[in-house]
């Protein structure tokens, strides 16, 4: 205990030169590195498990996960101000997940991960509206090019098919921008530990009628990936709260691009995919736009 006192501290040191937008996009890389491992991991158990028991499968381990920590700090450490608040972000990041997993197993990965960019442009369009969050013309740069770094990485993956599923993962875009929007709401009056139980508890709950619709047994590698995801989620959740807890919502969105570079990186670790000319020019866009607004922000911050 003593020893990750220390690393915490030397950490924590390290970093408090850092402008709070800087440490904000850190906190946002990290939960797309996370998310990277945890949609990876989501797309294998939703080709042999109903997706809504999928669904419900992940949150349930995700707040197992969190038991321990609750149980030792005690409930009245995380009784949330707001329960109402809590049950609206839950129910609109369900309606999301519910969009996403049916769509998931049904669509290319490519086609997936470029229909996921475009929550980013709905997030800075609602912090806008509902926060009044200033849109310099430094994030909205950022944020084209990290779109224009996406669309060069996978448009030639594209199948260009088309089809009801490619709609659903759309319109599962705007429904998280609207749970991310709330949370960052929420961040307002709530800890951040209080904001991961309760989403876990919120999605749990909504998603057991869906789940006990096609419910089938799953054997014992399949739970223990489901704890898996309720490990990686959690602390994904975690990193993504963090962020939202440090500076506008809209100045940390053009790092979500990064999560292309993770993928990437997965891909060739995991399964010796070669990354191809286009992803490398794409990345390279992608890390540019990325490192140009943290040094932007930072120095915005500080005049």
């Amino acid at each position: 205990m003593l020893h990750w006192q220390r690393v915490r501290a030397t950490v924590q040191t390290r970093t408090a030169h850092l402008a709070p937008t800087t440490r904000a996009m850190l906190w946002a890389a990290g939960a797309g590195s996370l998310f990277s491992l945890l949609n990876a991991l989501m797309r294998e158990l939703s080709l042999h498990v109903d997706p809504f028991q999928a669904q419900f499968l992940r949150y349930l381990c995700g707040l197992l996960v969190l038991l321990p920590i609750v149980l030792h700090r005690g409930f009245a450490a995380y009784r949330p101000h707001n329960v109402g608040g809590q049950f609206l972000r839950g129910g609109a990041h369900t309606l999301g997940l519910a969009l996403w997993f049916i769509a998931l197993p049904r669509i290319p990965l490519a086609d997936m991960t470029a229909i996921g960019f475009t929550t980013p442009i709905f997030i800075m369009i609602g912090a806008r509206l509902a926060f009044g969050e200033p849109m310099r013309w430094e994030r909205w740069i950022a944020t084209l090019a990290g779109l224009a770094g996406v669309l060069i990485v996978v448009g030639p993956a594209l199948s260009g098919s088309g089809g009801v599923f490619h709609l659903v993962m759309l319109a599962s875009a705007p429904v998280f921008a609207a749970s991310f929007l709330i949370t960052k709401a929420l961040t307002r009056y709530e800890t951040t530990g209080t904001i991961l139980v309760w989403q876990s508890i919120t999605v749990a709950c909504l998603s057991l009628p869906l789940a006990l619709l096609h419910w089938q047994a799953i054997g014992a590698w399949q739970w223990a990936a489901f704890m898996l995801t309720g490990v990686l989620g959690s602390a994904g959740h975690y990193c993504l709260t963090r962020s939202f807890t440090r500076a506008d919502i809209s100045a940390t969105q053009s790092v979500k691009f990064l999560d292309l570079v993770w993928s990437a990186l997965l891909g060739f670790i995991l399964f010796a995919d070669v990354p191809t000319l286009s992803t490398l020019i794409g990345g390279t866009i992608i890390c540019a736009g990325t490192v140009w607004l943290a040094r932007r922000e930072s120095h915005s911050t500080r005049s």
